[in-house]
């Protein structure tokens, strides 16, 4: 009996403890990034200091407003940018979404061909919904 027991014993622990090792041989999940994606990452693009807060010209480069923001909307993406226009020391202005296909970038320059100061002000005001 006693044979019995230990052989059917061992079987067990053993593959209890060989499951247990490698159960704990797994690492575990690491947030964040490692060095190599860290490199990677920083020769990438980045929308803060490309759009946000640049302003926006139009062909006759005129100043027709600043990106104050990028919307992502949940069907579409990155899609429309928040333009501020108008106003003085932030008095009197007014935001407006702007499809961001509309917009064109060369040389680092933000341009909305056909917009005016007049046409932005007339488009719906955009305000979030808090």
């Amino acid at each position: 009996m006693k044979f019995a027991l230990k052989t059917c014993i061992v079987p067990v622990l053993l593959s209890l403890f060989l499951f247990a090792g490698a159960a704990l041989a797994q690492k575990a999940p690491v947030a964040g990034i490692t060095k190599d994606e860290v490199s990677v990452l920083a020769k990438g693009w980045s929308i803060k200091k490309a759009i946000l807060d640049k302003d926006v010209f139009n062909e006759a480069n005129e100043k027709v407003g600043t990106i104050e923001d990028l919307v992502v909307t949940p069907d579409k993406g990155i899609s429309y940018a928040i333009v501020g226009a108008g106003g003085f020391l932030g008095m009197g202005k007014r935001d407006v979404a702007i499809p961001v296909n509309q917009f064109r970038i060369k040389d680092k320059r933000i341009t909305l061909p056909g917009a005016t100061k007049e046409v932005i002000k007339g488009m719906p005001e955009f305000k979030y919904i808090d």
